[in-house]
């Protein structure tokens, strides 16, 4: 028996055989997301669903006639699918899930656009329009991208689609095709449209009513590890279980447990520890698996931020039409030899958590090199991961460090070995890397285990993959770091 699991990402769609036996992600395959449509406004970006669904599709069929080669899983083939996605992408939908809208991701922007009224963006107006309570109540994540503002644009422009409609999240859409059921959500998901009332994990009405929102047909919500459908192939009924938002996946295949700070750290970063219960502080509130939350402080400037760096530097080579085929080797081995710079750089160069101006200061002739900007670079992150992880610590505990090691998830921290020594440093503390860097993928393994009955939790299927991968050998000291 195996799962197949399924990673609508951002940039690519992958997927992966998964073996609740020895624990193992097998055939692991990607495609690549398809492109945003053209002819779009600067700040709007929208995809064409059925393009995304095919991709889907097509993927699926690759990894079920893998997961029925008997030498990998005997004759019983795949038990069930188990998905994770992008956040915050919207479609709407009719009642037999068929698209009628584009897809917008969190990537679309539109909110920032001036309103009509003068008083700012809609985003500004749209925030004018709910009280500190229920900006509390929604998670305190109210920023643009998320579908709630898109969904408010819509409200304000008179383009709000008619009410039989439903505004479904990316997976919810593609499973409802894939099992022709009506699309419906879990709380991750929910909670990544920006609507959801974590005090009740129910919709906040009283906060869509206000927005002109309330008359949409909202999904139907679900637990984890219901089974939203069938999908049928080759004479067979195969299990879908709720796709659940890709950030909580990643966390569950990181193997976070309670007293763990997890910085994941890719194209975008978050940093965020576990709660028994809800809080509230200077931090998002997510919902997590097991009846527990996440403190998170995301669109912390990670991966898309170094990449203008490198989009920078290559701009010349680029109009001379020479590619460079991987520039992150000599980047690291550069800021490794120029440690020490007065040099400071602010990557805030787009909207973050950590401002939307970042700046260059104190720079020196002999410091303009690809070295001593990078290195001020990774040293400006590792600052950044140490200010949001003192947010964290407001409305968790009174302890100064409530938790005993980092754990380092993402593929950007995997790869740079010279920014994690930086960040453990600034830490002072002790760390683990995710024992894989297909982390969304060993996430959804994770949870196929609990979904599927063969562990009573989440939380118990953790421990299980923690021990099978080591276990607390896993934990390096601060003191074993090289750059320590």
């Amino acid at each position: 028996m195996s799962y197949i699991g399924i990673d609508l990402g951002t940039s690519f769609i992958k997927g992966a055989v998964l073996d609740p036996k020895t624990l193992t992600i097998e055939h692991v395959h990607r495609v690549p997301f398809p492109d945003p449509l053209p002819g779009h406004p600067p700040l709007h970006r929208e995809f064409d669903p059925q393009a995304v669904l095919a991709a889907t599709r097509s993927l699926l069929t690759d990894l079920l006639h893998l997961a029925d080669e008997p030498a990998l899983s005997g004759a019983d083939g795949c038990e069930g699918i188990v998905m994770c996605s992008q956040m915050h992408g919207l479609v709407f939908t009719t009642a037999q899930g068929a698209p009628a809208s584009n897809l917008t991701s969190w990537l679309d922007q539109r909110t920032l656009e001036p309103h009509p009224s003068g008083r700012g963006s809609y985003f500004d107006v749209l925030a004018g329009r709910l009280t500190p309570d229920e900006i509390r109540q929604l998670g305190n994540q109210l920023r643009p991208g998320l579908p709630l503002g898109v969904l408010f644009w819509l409200a304000e422009q008179g383009q709000l689609p008619r009410q039989d409609l439903i505004p479904a999240s990316l997976p919810d859409f593609v499973l409802g095709n894939l099992c022709a059921t009506i699309p419906t959500t879990e709380s991750t998901n929910a909670a990544a449209h920006g609507a959801l009332n974590m005090e009740t994990l129910d919709w906040h009405h009283a906060a869509l009513g206000k927005l002109g929102l309330n008359g949409l047909r909202w999904p139907r919500l679900r637990k984890h590890g219901d089974i939203v459908g069938q999908y049928k192939t080759g004479g067979r009924a195969i299990p879908c279980y709720t796709p659940v938002g890709d950030y909580q996946a990643a966390l569950t295949g990181a193997l976070v447990r309670r007293g763990e700070l997890s910085l994941n750290i890719s194209t975008g970063s978050q940093a965020s520890v576990l709660l028994p219960h809800l809080a509230s502080g200077a931090f998002q509130t997510l919902p997590f698996f097991d009846s527990r939350f996440l403190a998170t402080v995301s669109h912390i400037p990670a991966g898309r931020a170094l990449g203008d760096l490198v989009a920078l530097f290559s701009e010349l080579a680029v109009a001379q039409g020479v590619k460079l085929s991987d520039p992150w080797s000599y980047i690291a081995t550069a800021a490794r030899r120029a440690r020490s710079t007065r040099m400071r750089v602010d990557l805030a160069f787009f909207n973050s958590s950590c401002g939307d101006h970042g700046a260059f200061t104190d720079v020196r002739e002999e410091e303009l090199t690809v070295g001593h900007i990078f290195s001020a670079a990774f040293q400006n992150m590792a600052d950044n991961y140490y200010r949001s992880a003192q947010r964290l610590v407001s409305g968790v505990t009174d302890e100064p460090l409530p938790w005993r090691n980092l754990v380092f998830s993402g593929g950007l921290v995997q790869k740079l070995d010279v920014l994690r020594e930086r960040i453990v440093d600034r830490f002072g503390v002790g760390y683990r890397v995710c024992p894989t860097t297909e982390d969304t993928l060993l996430g959804l393994l994770g949870l196929g285990l609990a979904f599927t009955g063969r562990t009573a939790s989440v939380a118990e299927a953790t421990e299980r993959i923690y021990a099978a991968y080591g276990g607390d050998n896993m934990l390096i000291s601060n003191q074993e770091t090289p750059g320590a």
